[in-house]
């Protein structure tokens, strides 16, 4: 737990000091790394062998390039010198990123998207993130009463096929917004949602997508004492991304267009100057009445709307503390009636879940079940923190 925090001074980055971690990230993602031949290796790989849990590993061209955007107020990540560098080492290296493209990058403030929980308010990031499926998840089991004790196996297959339709809708109809032929507001409209929420029967389901009428990751929660929340989420996919580090600078550049679909028509269909399905998704949390209670994030990929959703369950329904909320046993729908559960879900359940037609795999470690955090404001604005021991995070109070 943390007590309001003090106004101080944001911290300098000291980009040239040694960081330490528990596990290093190059051992996390060896082949991702490897994608990125020597000039990758040698810096997530010091004198040739990866850094053993505890070291200390500094890279002056991440320092500089931090150096260089502060400085310039990001501008010569865009235009300047990081830009020049970034377009020379995509000709290169075949690549088809550009300085015209980084130039004509806009960031945008975009208005998130919601639904009523049982007297709470989720909020997410609109398409072309796949927040939207969490949303539809919750807006499913709005309208279901859920048995009271948390690991009950029916309480479970109907979270598992609310996500399913969840996940079913998005895969078919997220895309850029502008390409989108259906909006997030009829996504998440209350006929569709009970729509959707008739298609749930006692048994597992195969999941087919609706038709709304006519739409590695790093998670940092923080607040300070005067109620500002950020919810901040960012990942260049699947590890190190393309693997490719522009020389000098630090910069690895992204694989996000992996999020693309190659289906003809499809509104996630790849096309120059378009942003393509998303995974990453901050979260955030409020009362009904308006009153905020907290930004939150679960990191991993596909797994980022399924666990949204189970941690809103153990907050909103099971009454979970924070650090119970992100530590409770996961399960995954990884495809059609196949579904990974955890080695610490009850044997019981696990039994019931097979009765009821679902595939179930009890998974070899916890690494696919996403990794969490969390920080609450309590109505006497006493902020309260977790970060759960499926990873390296930690709360701090400063």
């Amino acid at each position: 737990a943390a007590a309001p925090a003090r106004r101080r001074r944001p911290p300098r980055a000291r980009g040239r000091r040694a960081h330490r971690r528990d596990q290093p990230a190059a051992l996390d993602h060896p082949p991702a790394c490897a994608r990125g031949g020597r000039r990758t290796l040698t810096v997530f790989f010091p004198d040739g062998f990866a850094p053993v849990a505890g070291a200390r590993w500094a890279s002056e061209g991440h320092a500089t390039t931090l150096k260089r955007i502060a400085e310039s107020n990001a501008t010569a990540f865009y235009e300047g010198d990081l830009a020049e560098a970034t377009d020379e080492f995509a000709r290169a290296t075949g690549g088809f990123l550009r300085g015209e493209d980084l130039a004509a990058h806009r960031s945008e403030w975009v208005e998130p998207i919601a639904c009523d929980y049982h007297g709470y308010r989720v909020w997410e990031i609109p398409p072309n993130t796949q927040a939207i499926a969490a949303l539809q998840a919750l807006g499913i089991l709005e309208g279901v009463d859920l048995p009271r004790h948390r690991e009950d196996e029916h309480g479970l297959h109907l979270q598992i096929e609310a996500m399913k339709l969840g996940f079913a809708d998005a895969l078919a109809h997220i895309g850029e917004p502008g390409t989108m032929q259906v909006s997030s507001d009829s996504m998440l409209a209350d006929a569709y949602i009970a729509r959707r929420r008739g298609a749930i029967g006692e048994e597992a389901s195969d999941p087919v997508a609706g038709m709304p009428g006519t739409g590695d990751t790093v998670y940092l929660a923080a607040a300070d004492g005067e109620g500002m929340m950020v919810s901040f989420i960012q990942s260049n996919y699947q590890g190190f991304g393309s693997g490719l580090l522009v020389p000098g600078t630090g910069i690895a550049l992204h694989n996000r267009g992996c999020g693309f679909s190659l289906e003809r028509g499809h509104p996630n269909e790849l096309a120059p100057g378009k942003r393509p399905y998303h995974t990453i998704m901050p979260g955030f949390l409020g009362r009904a009445d308006g009153e905020p209670v907290g930004p939150f994030g679960v990191m991993g990929a596909f797994m980022q709307p399924q666990g949204h959703m189970q941690m809103v369950l153990n907050t909103v329904d099971y009454r979970l503390h924070p650090q119970a909320a992100l530590d409770a046993p996961r399960w995954r729908w990884t495809g059609g009636r196949s579904v990974q559960v955890e080695q610490s879900m009850p044997a019981h359940v696990v039994k019931s879940l097979l009765a009821r037609g679902h595939d179930i795999s009890v998974a070899a470690d916890d690494t696919g079940f996403g990794r969490g955090q969390i920080i609450w404001r309590n109505h006497d604005g006493v902020l309260v923190g977790g970060s759960e021991t499926r990873a390296d995070g930690q709360v701090a109070a400063f």
